[in-house]
């Protein structure tokens, strides 16, 4: 059965995280079209590269809808040991702007980006999470429900606290790590990196150090599952080296890039976000992630190491598909392309397989 994507529900950006979270679209019966190739993904069986990064898929029913509409690997929003409130809208809000490559500031808010268009916007949820209980019965019946072949990868982030040590906040991702296995996540990603909230979960990757305890606690509690670390923009070799070397023993994979942060500016040239800086993901990440991806994928080969790299940020086409892997990623998750139109997946396979 062919689809129409103008008439395929999607995220609404307009509504609350707690609507979308509890309005979620239905599978649909679609034909999907098959991508020549054998593929892997963290030594895992996968019918095609393409998967869904953290943050489009709130829960279990949003994972099986993407599910069916041609993505092999779903990663199940970002979960926490506790519960977390999201932001207030907007949360995801559009804007006008060429490449990014770091450092830039006051992008332009706008309404929406023409349909004919990619779309960059800045996204400001803050890692919102149910409760444990909760997102662990959803994991569980999320991947009994899921179809042979398909893989669910779970992130999880710490939920730093006010008296705690950096010790404390690396066994909090081990705990939630733990709890994903157990309910049968098939991988288990860890998030080093979210530029949308203040406390230094957000900004693990850029310390060698700390990424390397995650790294270590988390392995330690999941045994041989595989295991991914999502990182920001990393824009020195001298950064991608000690941080691909501090993990390089403890993880399967590396996700990048988790968008690149600036700052905000409405229509009435006041700051948005209250003038906190919010990461921009889609188009406008594509040549940044893919120069990030490149620099890592020379650093995995110089060292010989057995470290896949997914390709994140930007992908919105099957040639945007095929530039990561000439750059060395052995997988690429879309998420705003996937957000703004729910067929992408359909047309990048169809691309693929011409």
């Amino acid at each position: 059965m062919s689809v129409d994507s103008k008439t395929l529900p999607r995220y609404d950006r307009h509504r609350t995280y707690r609507w979308n979270y509890e309005h979620p679209p239905e599978p649909v019966d679609v034909d999907v079209p098959a991508v020549p190739g054998d593929w892997a993904f963290c030594g895992l069986p996968v019918a095609s590269p393409l998967g869904v990064p953290a943050g489009p898929l709130l829960n279990g029913a949003w994972v099986l809808y993407y599910a069916s509409l041609g993505f092999d690997v779903l990663t199940y929003k970002t979960v926490r040991s506790r519960a977390r409130e999201c932001y207030d809208l907007p949360n995801l809000q559009p804007v006008a702007c060429g490449d990014l490559v770091g450092g830039e500031a006051n992008l332009p808010a706008i309404e929406d980006t023409a349909p004919d268009r990619p779309t960059s916007w800045a996204v400001s949820f803050g890692m919102p999470s149910s409760a444990p209980d909760t997102w662990r019965r959803d994991v569980q019946q999320t991947r009994d429900r899921l179809p042979s072949g398909k893989l669910l990868s779970v992130s999880v982030v710490g939920t730093v606290q006010p008296d705690w040590s950096f010790d404390q906040l690396a066994a909090d991702y081990a705990q939630c790590a733990r709890w994903a296995v157990e309910s049968g996540a098939d991988c288990v990603e860890t998030n080093l990196s979210c530029p949308n909230v203040s406390t230094c979960d957000g900004q693990i990757y850029q310390n060698p150090e700390q990424a390397r305890s995650v790294a270590q606690q988390v392995r330690d509690a999941i045994g041989d599952r595989p295991l991914i670390i999502k990182v920001g923009h990393v824009p020195t070799d001298d950064e991608k080296t000690a941080l691909h070397d501090a993990v390089a023993e403890y993880v399967d994979a590396m996700a990048m890039t988790n968008s690149i942060a600036t700052t905000v500016v409405g229509p009435d040239g006041r700051l948005l976000f209250d003038g906190a800086r919010r990461g921009i993901c889609g188009a406008a990440t594509l040549k940044a992630s893919l120069q990030q991806t490149r620099g890592f994928a020379r650093i995995v080969a110089e060292r010989g190491v057995d470290i896949e790299l997914i390709g994140v940020g930007g992908a919105n086409t099957a040639d945007d598909v095929r530039a990561y892997l000439d750059v060395g990623a052995n997988a690429v998750h879309i998420a705003t392309a996937a957000m703004t139109d729910p067929a992408v997946g359909l047309k990048i396979r169809q691309g693929l397989a011409q």
